[in-house]
């Protein structure tokens, strides 16, 4: 067993999710992809594969917990994260990767190919201009600067009695205080990832009754 894979299946226990021997297959090959076209494509700016292990794989799944419903788009998605190592431990529920650049977006259509990923769409647009068949359950977000701007530029994406599900580092409360009507927290979670020393959030907003 390489050490990637040691750490992975170690960070997994962890976190006390039971993946098969073929999900984590699918995450060890997401990881070689990522770091195999970061070189040409600029996605992240881990380039050691252990360190992608903790930092993407296990704070992506480090919400799947909490994730209530059917149908979730990740916004600002980049290389595809939470939403592809979600997507692969989560293959009943469905994921739409949402990114405006189109360098990530191809490197998303290679991953969902590549790995036959059904649960998975990867879309081109800014979430302010996406407009989807069907609303979905629930908006993820961990590259938005402000709860805020996540909030306003995604509404019209989230179904009713949907939840905005905000990844963040600390705990964000002055971004929390600048939330307007009808939005309010209706849980936060601190979440305890393997290898990752710094504290990380996972905030959850819907509307008020």
């Amino acid at each position: 067993m390489s050490a990637i894979e040691n750490e992975l299946r170690e960070g997994l226990l962890t976190l006390d999710m039971s993946l098969t021997d073929s999900q984590i297959s699918q995450l060890l090959s997401y990881l070689e992809l990522l770091h195999k076209w970061n070189r040409a494509y600029n996605l992240t700016a881990v380039e050691d594969p252990l360190e992608m292990v903790s930092l993407h794989l296990l704070d992506s799944l480090a919400i799947a917990p909490y994730l209530q419903g059917k149908g979730f788009i990740d916004v600002g998605t980049g290389p595809g994260l939470p939403g592809i190592p979600l997507a692969i431990a989560m293959p009943d529920r469905h994921f739409t990767l949402l990114d405006s650049n189109g360098k990530r977006v191809r490197f998303l259509f290679q991953v969902r190919t590549q790995l036959k990923l059904a649960n998975v769409e990867e879309v081109q647009a800014r979430a302010e201009s996406f407009q989807p068949q069907a609303l979905y359950d629930g908006v993820i977000s961990r590259a938005y600067s402000s709860i805020r701007t996540m909030v306003q530029s995604t509404a019209h994406l989230l179904a009713p009695q949907g939840t905005f599900y905000a990844m963040k580092g600390r705990f964000p409360d002055r971004e929390l205080s600048e939330l307007v009507k009808p939005y309010t927290v209706t849980a936060t979670h601190r979440l305890q990832v393997p290898a990752v020393d710094g504290e990380r959030h996972l905030i959850e907003i819907g509307t008020a009754l």
